[in-house]
């Protein structure tokens, strides 16, 4: 759980730092027992609505389907990371460990995924509101583009890995030994996995506000499009970009302490400490949030879910004994 590692020869009264952490605590409780198995049944719905029936998927549909696999990966990582012990654990949670990294790995690889998903939603949503007739937006191009979001998010992720590497050859290679400073890898994930897609997703919404204050005439002979999915993309931009925000703040912190030299101890840790805790778990909550809004701004996904519950059911009753077949022959 939280932990509060500040000094008692500082000076720094610790009942605060307490305080924050009793709450923290809390919340990270409340969110397991009742966050994470509403993200991991919303997820899955989502996904299992949307999959079974893939001719009937539009371009949302499918980025939003991808943010449903990333949100599952959260809430299957988010009991490690909320439950698991702070500064004062184990061996194996110390920063760069073997558990430690690879959980970053596989929690970075989520947030690439998501926030890339959120921005990419935004662009397509204009050009096929702009273009609705080029199909450069399509639901073909779009698997691909979530495929290609995968493959990147993984290869970005890596650099974690190279970081761990080379805390063990440092001794051999001087451009190791460079590299083992962790800001970097925080300069990294904050220029390719927040600043980078924030921006284009500013610019979509920014065209999307210009493009529906003047109506073009394909947009006239498209069709006026639905309020809701304009509704629905605005809530997931600000939601992602709200609950993510903070956690790309601290890696900010870490990274312009380690730039002025200013080493992290004192007072200062445990205050860096809180506010990553706290990040963390707004990071996580997203899982959750996400499909959450998914369900009730999408006016589509009811009858995905009711068409999903008769296939089932038809399934299950083919599966089942046959009662028919396993009648005795009458003399």
């Amino acid at each position: 759980m939280w932990s509060c590692p500040l000094n008692s020869t500082g000076g720094d009264d610790p009942l605060p730092c307490l305080h924050v952490q009793r709450a923290l605590s809390a919340l990270s409780l409340l969110y397991l027992l009742g966050g994470v198995p509403l993200g991991l049944g919303y997820n899955a719905l989502l996904l299992l609505a949307n999959l079974h029936d893939p001719g009937g998927m539009t371009m949302p549909d499918v980025y939003f389907a991808n943010m449903a696999a990333a949100g599952l990966l959260l809430c299957a990582l988010a009991p490690a990371h909320l439950l698991g012990p702070g500064t004062t654990g184990g061996a194996a949670w110390d920063l760069g460990s073997e558990v430690h990294v690879s959980l970053l790995v596989l929690f970075n690889v989520a947030a690439l995924v998501t926030l890339y998903s959120t921005a990419l939603l935004g662009l397509d949503c204009y050009i096929e509101r702009a273009l609705p007739r080029t199909y450069m937006s399509s639901v073909y191009n779009t698997r691909h583009v979530c495929g290609f979001v995968w493959g990147g998010a993984l290869l970005a992720g890596f650099s974690s890995l190279l970081f761990y590497i080379c805390s063990h050859v440092a001794a051999r290679l001087v451009e190791c030994s460079r590299m083992r400073d962790a800001a970097a890898a925080d300069a990294i994930m904050l220029l390719v996995g927040y600043l980078v897609p924030g921006l284009a997703t500013l610019y979509a919404l920014v065209l999307l506000a210009r493009v529906r204050k003047e109506d073009t005439p394909l947009d006239r002979d498209a069709g006026h499009p639905d309020p809701s999915a304009h509704r629905l993309l605005v809530a997931t931009v600000c939601t992602q970009f709200g609950l993510w925000t903070p956690h790309y703040l601290t890696l900010l912190g870490r990274t312009v302490l380690a730039a002025r030299g200013k080493p992290v101890d004192g007072h200062h840790v445990g205050t860096l400490l809180l506010a990553k805790d706290l990040s963390r778990f707004l990071a996580f909550a997203s899982s959750a949030v996400v499909p959450l809004l998914y369900r009730h701004l999408d006016r589509n996904f009811p009858g995905k879910l009711r068409r999903l519950m008769k296939k089932l059911r038809r399934g299950h009753r083919s599966c089942s004994p046959d009662q028919t077949g396993a009648q005795p022959v009458t003399a």
